[in-house]
């Protein structure tokens, strides 16, 4: 970039700057106010996601979304959190590997939701397949990703999970 091209840039930017900023800080001033009347404070949680269906937002699919909230909220200090993931019926495709993925759903670009995916395993967030969604697509352990577990039934370990004290999102 050349001088004469670098002076414009810098002067179409401070011009785009002084405009912009009074009208950011003019929003900022007439936003409405948000009184917290019942604050929310747990130090542990037991959770089970009961991902039977994909949900999205936009592309992002909502309940992995807010997996990786509450996993967010749950990092600071003297908090603890046991989160389960259990993927079962229509949703369960969500947890098959670049190649399975891409046989099933009939394209060519892989597995969207596999950094997700892994980012909530090397998380501490337990991923589980359903082995009856499993058989009745005749999909195997080696169409899932790496780290996936797989349960006997998805029905029966929510029944497990909420049994020992977990709670369960249905997103």
């Amino acid at each position: 970039m050349n001088q004469m091209s670098r002076t414009i840039f810098i002067l179409s930017l401070s011009v785009v700057m002084t405009t912009a900023l009074p009208a950011v800080s003019a929003w900022a001033d007439t936003a409405p106010q948000i009184r917290i009347d019942v604050p929310v404070t747990i130090k542990s949680a037991k959770v089970v996601f009961n991902m039977d269906h994909a949900a999205f937002s936009g592309d992002a699919p909502v309940g992995l979304k807010h997996m990786s909230l509450m996993v967010n909220r749950f990092q600071q200090p003297g908090k603890s959190l046991d989160l389960v993931g259990v993927f079962h019926g229509e949703a369960g495709y969500m947890l098959l590997n670049d190649n399975a993925y891409n046989k099933v759903r009939k394209i060519t670009t892989g597995n969207p939701y596999t950094d997700m995916i892994q980012d909530l395993i090397k998380q501490g967030v337990q991923i589980e397949e359903c082995a009856v969604t499993m058989k009745a697509n005749n999909w195997g352990n080696d169409d899932l990703l790496p780290g996936v577990k797989v349960n006997a039934g998805a029905l029966g370990r929510i029944v497990q999970l909420v049994q020992e004290g977990y709670v369960m999102i249905q997103p």
